[in-house]
């Protein structure tokens, strides 16, 4: 079994991202009355797919999701390298990984953004269980996958 691996203490960099989360959260509730959850605004692009209703408001939803893209772009421009990742090369396991993460947004309503950050912030009760839910299950992967498996 190898070792734990560690992971770099970025307190400005987090303390940045954080900001800049919380920011686009209330512009967004702020402009537009949405919350800023990734699932429901994907979810609102279904009507992009040709026998699909969806709402009419996909042009706040692409444009948010474009920034997303667009955001590592910019880190590029500024800093001269993209922002390290890490992923798993395991796809199999990154498969089942992103079906148990769709069917958990669809079960808790919402997914860790929408309910996490913006749910917390409205002190929704229905939040606060889907956020327990969420680290508990995170806490129980992590051990599993770090110390058992």
């Amino acid at each position: 079994m190898e070792p734990a691996t560690s992971t770099e203490f970025t307190p400005w960099l987090s303390l940045s991202g954080g900001v800049l989360i919380g920011l686009s959260a209330v512009m967004l509730m702020g402009l537009f009355g949405k919350i800023a959850g990734i699932s429901g605004i994907t979810k609102g692009l279904t009507g992009l797919i040709p026998g699909q209703e969806g709402p009419s408001d996909r042009g706040w939803r692409l444009s948010f999701l474009a920034g997303l893209i667009v955001a590592p772009v910019v880190y590029l421009v500024v800093s001269g390298s993209f922002p390290h990742q890490s992923v798993p090369s395991n796809l199999v396991g990154m498969l089942i990984a992103g079906l148990l993460v769709g069917v958990g947004t669809t079960l808790g309503s919402g997914c860790t953004s929408g309910h996490g950050v913006c749910g917390l912030a409205r002190l929704s009760p229905r939040s606060f269980a889907a956020v327990v839910t969420f680290v508990v299950a995170a806490i129980a992967t992590t051990t599993v996958i770090r110390h058992v498996l």
